[in-house]
């Protein structure tokens, strides 16, 4: 039933649709913006999956805040007290 739903003729009819409405000045930017768009999408699902594959399983000797050296839990920095 849908073997041949998509046929040559249908994307003529599109980008003839698609001219009428936006005009022959307007579809080189859209098209240049798509591109842009597909372009940061791919790299940002690329760091994604870099991230996870070096992300490491926290253990048992991982703290789970990030203390500075020194610095007890629970006691405010000095450098955020001093902004302030």
């Amino acid at each position: 039933m849908l073997r041949n739903a998509f046929e040559p003729w249908h994307l003529i009819l599109i980008i003839a649709v698609l001219v009428l409405l936006f005009g022959s000045k307007k579809l080189p930017d859209m098209a240049r913006g798509l591109g842009r768009s597909m372009r940061i999408l791919t790299s940002e699902a690329r760091a994604l999956q870099d991230d996870k594959r070096t992300e490491t399983p926290r253990t048992a000797e991982t703290p789970r805040t990030a203390e500075a050296p020194g610095q007890e839990a629970g006691t405010p920095r000095q450098e955020s007290a001093a902004r302030h």
